[in-house]
Formats: structure tokens, sequence, C-alpha cells
């Protein structure tokens, strides 16, 4: 372990440079722009203020809910993919947030101080600065003016940390974050249950097939008959009844970037347009036809993900407000956002008769619109599934994705879509299988060297509208799923700021898929995923410290 200790040197007195230019977005969140696009401005009575998800890990089925509980929340092409269907995404042009991200040259200054990512909590962990905010990707492209780690570099770096015996069964790989090689490895090829870090590969290809400045869009249209109007889903799960001082994402409030769509200004638009043609009363439907399929996951424990449906209200949560791992979910969304719409229409001076059902037939494309609201892009949506790891998040962009890939928005359609656009973007799918969208399922299997090829792709200077999935990671230390590990006595405290990482943890299952600043300036992508059965936090803690090895030295 010499090399570790000389690099351990080394690094401490790189510790300024590595946080600055080399520091992978560490608080930046794209445009957080990223140059291709202006910051956008909220469409009319739209993009609202809203609840977001808490911020808290809990990963899996039934699993860990001790330290996180349950299953990891909370996952270039552009055109008219996914938008012939009503509700469906809609691109919002140069308003739009998110766009392809402009990468400084090497040496490009620190963009200065900022805050963590969007979505992520407002506070660092044990009291630590936050780190200071690089240039997107500056150590991807100044990377290759250092050294890369050898085998037996990194062999010999690894080797003890490895040998936990509380990692269980482990196989992993390190790749170069600029071109996607494997550095070393073991069982890197050979298929492992990935949990969350199946978000990696859907919220690639939701990128690959929809443009990052798409919104969702939740839409009130007249009816077939008269006084009669719908309601339609277009697949936003953070739409929100909370007023807009009550909404916080990751524990922190909300920006004008990352605010959910406003229920209450859907109503506001609405009953404007009833008033205005002289209508006081009306009978509401609601349309649930965006989705296919059963809107129920296989693991579904009405906690760790709500039913998926195309038309629902903070995620479905029985406490909109709820700071719990695992929030309880109503048995009906579509149900309880179609209530909650007929409230607050009354609030505004408009009776609803009846009780609000599902529609008998997709509203016409055709159909008037009386009132819209739009969530935050595509792009933003997933940071911030990321970061939180937020399940039901990532079911509803993995259906987007089906939806411009052609696919019925199912499970099944979701799965097609992501393998199918993977492959197109030269992904390598022997041993790949796929159930959802989050991870929840535990017939999902991805091998490390996989994991490791999605996060180069979204390194890449060719895939720039990836660049969210990087962007999104949690920060160790700081941020999301990692706000908690990688601090004082874990053994792997000096990588904290230097990792930024998807979680993942099923019963008795732990991965870490992400991307880590070494000693010398490269970054390097890794993929660390394992079967035990040490209690989940031993677990995790352990991955940590083989993590902190890699950012520890230089490895040649």
């Amino acid at each position: 372990m010499g090399a570790v200790v000389g690099a351990g040197d080394r690094r401490r007195g790189t510790a300024a440079g590595l946080f600055g230019a080399a520091l992978l977005v560490a608080g930046t969140v794209l445009g957080s722009g990223g140059g291709a696009y202006a910051q956008p401005s909220p469409p009319a009575g739209g993009h609202s203020a809203g609840h977001g998800e808490d911020g808290k890990k809990h990963d899996g089925g039934d699993g860990d809910r001790g330290g996180d509980r349950g299953h990891d929340r909370g996952h270039d092409r552009g055109g008219d993919q996914g938008r012939n269907r009503v509700g469906a995404a809609e691109p919002t042009g140069p308003t739009g947030a998110a766009g392809p991200s402009t990468t400084p040259p090497p040496g490009t200054p620190p963009a200065g101080p900022a805050g963590p990512p969007t979505g992520a909590p407002a506070t660092p962990a044990a009291g630590r600065p936050a780190p200071v905010a690089g240039a997107v990707l500056a150590s991807v492209e100044a990377g290759p003016g250092a050294a890369l780690p050898t085998a037996q570099g990194l062999q010999q770096a690894l080797a003890a940390a490895l040998a936990d015996r509380n990692l269980g069964t482990v196989s992993f790989a390190v790749a170069d974050a600029a071109d996607g090689r494997v550095l070393y490895g073991s069982g890197e090829n050979a298929p492992a249950t990935p949990a969350s870090t199946t978000k990696l590969a859907t919220t690639v290809a939701a990128l690959s097939l929809i443009p990052g400045d798409t919104r969702l869009a939740t839409r009130v249209v007249k009816g077939a008959n008269p006084g009669e109007i719908t309601l339609v889903g277009g697949g936003d799960p953070t739409l929100t009844a909370l007023p807009a001082d009550q909404v916080q994402i990751g524990g922190a409030p909300a920006d004008a970037d990352t605010a959910p769509a406003s229920l209450e200004a859907l109503a506001r638009q609405t009953a404007a347009a009833l008033k205005a043609a002289g209508t006081t009363a009306v009978k509401l439907d609601y349309d649930l036809s965006l989705y296919a399929g059963s809107p129920q996951h296989k693991n579904y424990d009405a906690a760790n993900i709500a039913l998926v449906t195309p038309l629902m209200i903070d995620e479905g949560k029985v406490d909109p407000k709820s700071r719990e791992d695992a929030p309880a979910r109503v048995a009906d969304p579509a149900g309880q956002a179609a209530d909650a719409f007929a409230a607050q229409l009354k609030a505004q001076g408009i009776t609803v008769d009846g009780k609000a059902k599902p529609a008998a037939a997709p509203a016409s494309a055709t159909a008037p619109v009386l009132g819209r609201v739009d969530s935050p892009t595509v792009a933003r949506l997933v940071e911030r599934l990321l970061t939180t790891s937020d399940n039901t998040l990532a079911e509803a962009i993995a259906r987007q994705a089906a939806l411009a890939a052609h696919q019925p928005a199912s499970f099944e359609g979701a799965a097609t879509a992501v393998t199918q656009e993977l492959a197109r973007l030269g992904v390598p799918m022997t041993g790949v299988v796929l159930g959802d969208g989050s991870g929840l399922s535990t017939g999902n299997a991805i091998p490390p060297a996989v994991l490791v090829h999605l996060l180069a792709l979204a390194s890449s200077e060719q895939h720039p509208t990836l660049r969210p999935v990087l962007t999104g990671l949690p920060i160790a230390g700081f941020t999301g799923t990692l706000g908690k590990r990688f601090g004082a006595g874990s053994g792997a405290a000096e990588a904290a700021g230097l990792v930024r990482a998807k979680t993942g943890s099923l019963n008795g299952v732990n991965t870490l898929a992400g991307t880590v600043v070494d000693a010398e300036g490269r970054l390097l992508a890794f993929a660390v995923m394992t079967k035990t059965t040490a209690a989940a936090d031993t677990a995790r803690a352990a991955m940590d410290r083989v993590v902190a090895r890699l950012a520890a030295c230089g490895c040649h």
C-alpha cells in the first residue's frame, strides 16, 4: 500500500486544484444551463412552485429499512418523438433550462462558489464547506494530460479495501472516464443486481431519446359534452397541490428551475377560462390514457414507490410534506389528484358536480385547452431523480423514453425502449436484463463494465445532451443519497467532494457507480457491486473505502 500513501501526500499538495478545475461540477447543475439554452422562464400559469422528493435514500423492496430503508429514491434525438399523443412530453425550445453543455478548455479557472446541485440539501454534511464549483467536465478534458492508472497500480491500491469481508461477493470495474476503457476490474463483465444504479441506464437512454428542455404538461380540456371538462395526465408525478412557500426538494426550497408545476395554478387558469365562457358548474373526469399496462410495480409496497399513473400529485404521498425515507402512498394517485383539483376549482368559484371519474375515452387531440401547467425540464427531472434516487420519478421518465421510442408506456415498454436505445448508442448489452426503470426489480442485471460505459458516454464530448446524468449524481459527503456517507471516521472522508456516484441497495445487495477524481486530476469512472449478508451500512462503508483508495492515488 506504499503507492497509496505517496499518492495521498501528493493529493494534499494539490487539493485546491482538485476542488477547482479538476472537480467535476461539484455544486453546479448544468446551468446550471450548460450554455446552449437561456435560463427558463416559467410558462404562463404553469411552472409554479410545488413539492419535491425529500432527498433521503431508501433502497429496495422491504430491505435496509434502517440506514437507507427500502430502495434508493429518493434513473440525442430531438424532433417530435414522443409527442404524438395527448399529454406526451413537449420540448419548450430555447426557453428550456438544459441543453448541450459547453466545456471550457483545460485550465479554465473554477466558476466560483456555488451551492449543492439542484434538489440537494443546502447545508453540507458535518459542517464542511461546500466544494467549489468547477467547469463541467473540465477534468475530463484536462485528465488525459495526467498519466493513466495501471492495472498493477490499481490492484496494489485497492487490494486491502477489496479484501474486506463485509463486501461479500464483489465485482467491480474502473475505467478512464475520457473514453470508457476499463483499466482494472474483477468480474466486470458478469451480470450483477444493480439496484438503483439501474437509473443510470434509464436516464442515459431517456436523455438520448428526449430533448433535455422537454417539459411534461398537465392539461385541462373541454369535454365531449357541454359543461364537461377533462383533466389530462401528462406523466408528471411532481405536480403539486402544496402552496409555493411549502415546496421543498431535498430539504431545500425549490428555485425557478426546479419548482414543480402547481395544481392551484392549473385550477386558476381553468376557472378563469370557464367564467369567461359563463360557466360556473362542471362535471369533471380525468384521462389516464397516456400510460399502458399495470400501474403496479412487481415489488410495490405502497412506500418506496407509488402506483405509476400519468396523473398524480406530490408523487402519490399520503402526506405531501413527509420527510420519511419511504412515505406512505395513497391507494389511488389519479383519483387523489382529481379530487384535489376539484377542491381547487371550488376555491376559485367553480362547482364540480359529483365525484370526478376516469374518462370513458381519451380526450380529443383537438379539444380546446382551458389550462396547462408544465413540469421542470426533463434534464432537471433527471438530475433530481438521480440525486435523491426517486423511484416514482424514474419510472415516469422511463415511460417518457418509451413514448419517444414508440413503445407502450408500461414497465415492459419502457424496458424495451431503454434496452434498444442503449444498444443504438453502442453500449455492450450482453448480460443486461431490465424489468423496470428504477431498479426496484430484483431481476435486473447489469455488469459493472456496462455501468462505467454509461458514465463514460455521459462524459463524452459526442453526447453533451447526456451531461445531466453526471451533474445529477450525488456528491460524496454533501448531497442526496451520499450526503451522510464519506464522513469523519468512515475511512473514506478524504474522498468527500471528489466522488459523485449513484447509490443502490436491495436486500443483501449494495452498489455504487460514478466518477472520482484521482490524486493526479484524472477523472475515473467506477462501479462496485456487492452481495453480502453484512448490515447495509457496514457494506456501504466498505464500498466507500474502496472508492476512497481511487481518489487517494495515481495508481501507476
